[in-house]
């Protein structure tokens, strides 16, 4: 069946992914837009970025999952400014009540208070210390961190504790950090990981509109590992007929420019996310929209998305194969095919309180 989801005005969508907003698949309403005579939404003010905020109670989030390395995160942001259209966090913000479409891009959700219920959540009774993944939803050096400095505020706390953590990014605000994160870093505690969808900056900015260009994260890694931090360059996602032509180029860019290992994950279009990637094909790249989407349901067992363990992340079939074998000639050829090392948690402290008794003396 056709999609029948309204697209809205080129005009007012102008700097975002998403060509839709269709709710979420929990509202028990739909909008649908409706020409009433008086002329269409053209005169209608762009989308601005709005940012309420969240006060939780806890922050750290725990998995299970056997596809990832950690088994607990923490996001201060709910959706993400940079918009890109393949993200497989926007499914989460049809539980707010928002759409994982622009609303995702333009409704924000901040955690001002996220600093202190870390420090809680680490200081309690029990509590075991164990890599904690930041960034593993959406992004925590989005646009808006660098007014809210969140992220900030969390490194500060994992500092004074010596907790360790791994962080994932592609934004090159993290720059503003260097001075919290080299310093754990030397002591095994902080590492990160940059990703790089494409070297081609058109590309980027139609795929991730409000991501800084490929040149300038380059720039970010090479500033990083100067400052001593272990960098691995993620190529995630890889697009079949689209960027994965690129891999070896943006292995070695990343290498050239001081990342130690790297990373790769297939594209994966969960829940709603399939259909505004194939809205945004359709519209950007209408000569290849079928190609595309070919080759994605040849990954996925013949599905948009096979949620299954152990495939999604990196695909099956002929395809998929070849990709892991560039990949493995490559990083081996780059000298990035080792691991980026291993985080201490033996150093973890909880810093005494300031005495509170005043001294006689």
């Amino acid at each position: 069946m056709e999609d029948q989801t309204p697209r809205v005005s080129a005009d007012q969508r102008a700097g975002r992914a998403a060509a839709s907003n269709a709710a979420g698949r929990f509202d028990p309403y739909a909008r649908v837009g409706f020409d009433d005579g008086w002329g269409r939404e053209d005169d209608l003010p762009a989308l601005r970025t709005e940012v309420t905020e969240e006060r939780p109670r806890k922050v750290i989030t725990t998995n299970a999952s056997p596809d990832i390395p950690f088994d607990r995160s923490l996001n201060p942001y709910r959706g993400c400014e940079h918009g890109c259209i393949y993200c497989f966090a926007r499914p989460s913000h049809a539980f707010l009540g928002l759409s994982p479409g622009l609303d995702f891009e333009t409704k924000l959700i901040a955690k001002p208070q996220a600093p202190a219920a870390l420090a809680r959540e680490i200081r309690a009774k029990g509590y075991a210390p164990a890599v904690l993944a930041i960034g593993t939803n959406t992004d925590p050096y989005q646009p808006i961190e660098r007014d809210r400095r969140i992220m900030r505020g969390l490194l500060e706390v994992l500092a004074a504790h010596d907790h360790p953590v791994a962080i994932t990014t592609k934004g090159t605000l993290i720059e503003r950090d260097i001075d919290l994160i080299a310093p754990m870093a030397a002591r095994g505690l902080a590492q990160v990981g940059l990703s790089v969808t494409t070297l081609d900056p058109k590309l980027s900015r139609a795929m991730e509109p409000r991501v800084p260009s490929p040149a300038r994260r380059l720039a970010t890694i090479r500033r990083l590992s100067e400052a001593g931090i272990p960098v691995r360059i993620q190529v995630s996602p890889v697009v079949p007929a689209l960027t994965d032509h690129e891999l070896e180029a943006i292995l070695a860019a990343g290498a050239e420019a001081g990342a130690q290992a790297a990373s790769m994950i297939v594209l994966r279009l969960p829940r709603e996310v399939a259909g505004l990637f194939r809205e945004w094909l359709e519209e950007r790249f209408p000569d290849r929209a079928v190609r595309v989407m070919s080759r994605v349901r040849e990954l996925h067992g013949g599905r948009d998305y096979d949620p299954d363990w152990g495939t999604r992340m990196t695909g099956q079939g002929e395809w998929a194969r070849l990709m892991s074998a560039r990949f493995r000639v490559a990083t081996r050829r780059l000298g990035l095919d080792g691991p980026l090392g291993h985080l201490r948690t033996d150093l973890f402290q909880v810093p005494k309180d300031p005495d509170p008794q005043l001294s006689l003396f």
